[in-house]
């Protein structure tokens, strides 16, 4: 049995899981976090991350320097194996506690430059990989300018926020003063840290977009899935379903997975997971943002269902030293369900604003023998589709012949009905897997 620090926790997905694959691989750890309460302390359902630990040591995570020392004094007095996150906004602290144990990590510096993507862009500029038009902003007028060199449409986004948080598509002036305003005028995450208030301009891509899922380990990378994408909520770039394998000819995935390693070399990566989005263009992968860590959105779920690989026992198995194990071979953990077959998770996400009170359809749900898992807790309020915590709730299909699973997720979602508190019935948002 191994101990792990575990420097906060995501809520959702990857946070609800790795707790009790931990339990399940028998090990324990202790949860570092400045808020017990973030995750239902004292509550009468606590969090996983919180039920699961062994210790919950409270410091001020958002201070790297406290991290690094509460670290230091817990493995002065208990054996500590591993250091890990599933939270984006810990990545750099938990980076720098594993480095300071002497145990396994990517450079907290390499970690840090793949969490801003302007510098992930420049990054990639330097090592003469293909490039995306692009210029950084930090006034109105520059922003205008950068605007007319590289001319509309073009995406604005912050350069150190994520799941979606801000990201538009930009069509004029307009668009652009507004996109301007929302991201200069955000101040803070959602974890209390302070942010740039920097726009990224890139030019809008026109292709397929995929995500990499990779393991690296001493710098070499080793991808371990393509998993497509859908996104919906336009002028927003909302996630609105993912589904693996990424229905790709093998050249495409090929070319696709060299640029992806390429791209991690080139921030300067050298050991743990990555999540590369990739648009597969008319010329060839073009980088959307690269990661430094595993993959959202139940991502992880769908490439354990078809491959065998839990990305969330490889962020395990990294964080311990050990060789990353692919395919079936660590049965229980690494059984694939549909081998050769696919699966999708598509979201359920409202289309407009308000207190959802029941749901129409959750029969289909029960009842359909594609349907591997649902989750769809009402009642509950519904957020406008800005960005990936629009999410009301998600459904996971499977189709163990061949590539259905999208076509099921997306029929599935589709025949519900959400009925609103004020006697309104409404269909989610078009999933529109393609």
């Amino acid at each position: 049995m191994a101990t792990l620090l575990m420097i906060e926790s995501w809520l959702r997905s990857t946070g609800e899981a790795l707790p009790p694959l931990l339990g399940d691989l028998g090990h324990d750890y202790v949860l570092l976090t400045r808020d017990p309460a973030l995750y239902g302390a004292g509550g009468p359902a606590p969090h996983p991350a919180l039920a699961g630990a062994a210790d919950v040591v409270v410091v001020d995570t958002n201070d790297t320097a406290a991290v690094v020392a509460s670290a230091a004094a817990l493995a002065a007095g208990r054996r500590v194996d591993g250091v890990l996150t599933t939270c984006d906004h810990y990545l750099v602290a938990a980076a720098a506690a594993a480095g300071r144990l002497g145990l396994p990590g990517s450079p907290p510096q390499a970690v840090a430059r793949a969490l801003r993507k302007h510098e992930v862009r420049a990054a990639l500029d330097a090592a003469g990989l293909p490039r995306v038009d692009h210029a950084v902003a930090t006034s109105l007028e520059g922003a205008l300018s950068a605007a007319r060199r590289i001319g509309y449409p073009l995406v604005a986004k912050p350069v150190d926020l994520n799941a979606g948080t801000l990201v538009r598509r930009v069509d004029e002036e307009a668009h652009l003063k507004d996109a301007w305003r929302a991201i200069s005028g955000h101040v803070r995450n959602t974890r209390g840290q302070r942010v740039a208030g920097v726009v990224l301009l890139e030019e809008a891509l026109v292709g397929v977009e995929v995500s990499v899922e990779a393991a690296t380990v001493d710098g070499r990378t080793t991808v371990i899935g393509i998993t497509d994408k859908s996104v919906t909520g336009a002028p927003a770039f909302v996630e609105s379903g993912h589904m693996f394998p990424a229905a790709l000819p093998a050249a495409a995935a090929d070319e696709i997975a060299r640029f992806a390693s390429d791209a991690v070399a080139a921030v300067g990566l050298r050991h743990g997971l990555s999540h590369t989005e990739v648009m597969m263009t008319s010329c060839g992968p073009r980088l959307v943002e690269l990661n430094p860590r595993q993959g959202g959105g139940h991502i992880f779920d769908l490439l354990h269902l078809v491959s065998g690989t839990h990305p969330l026992r490889l962020l395990v198995d990294l964080a311990l030293g050990e060789e990353p194990v692919l395919g079936t071979a660590a049965a229980p953990l690494a059984t694939a369900a549909v081998p050769g077959g696919s699966a999708a998770v598509a979201f359920v996400i409202a289309p407009r604003p308000g207190r959802v009170t029941a749901v129409d359809g959750l029969e289909h749900l029960v009842t359909d023998p594609r349907v591997h898992r649902w989750a769809l807790p009402v009642p509950a309020d519904a957020a406008p589709a800005v960005d990936n915590e629009s999410y009301l709730g998600h459904v996971v299909a499977v189709d163990a012949d061949g590539g259905g699973a999208r076509a099921a997720a997306e029929r599935l979602v589709a025949s519900l009905g959400l009925r609103y508190a004020d006697g309104a019935t409404a269909t989610p948002l078009p999933v529109a897997l393609t």
